[in-house]
């Protein structure tokens, strides 16, 4: 089992949500590294490749893929700069529609 980290919204006692994600991310990266081996650093891909990246996701049966804009600050809930799109057939969702949590 692995645990990809991908947004670091606070360190050291101090609020990054109102810093870009790409700041934040390379933060995340750098505190990482001096971490070990224990987390990951889940990088992100620049480009259109969304529908390439979701199909491979599905293929892994991963539960979602999020986009984001890598100049936007962080935001709690929806927003537009964030999207969220789901594997219907991955292991979570079909729990989710059997009600079998």
């Amino acid at each position: 089992m692995r645990l990809y980290a991908f947004d670091l919204l606070a360190h050291d006692g101090v609020d990054m949500r109102d810093q870009p994600l790409q700041i934040r991310k390379l933060r995340l990266g750098k505190l990482l590294k001096r971490s070990g081996d224990g987390i990951l650093l889940n990088e992100y891909e620049a480009g259109e490749i969304g529908p390439r990246l979701f199909e491979l996701a599905c293929k892994m049966g991963l539960e979602v893929i999020v986009s984001k804009h890598r100049e936007k600050t962080y935001r709690a809930g929806r927003c537009a700069f964030w999207i969220k799109v789901k594997n219907p057939k991955s292991p979570a969702m079909l729990r989710a529609e059997e009600g079998s949590w």
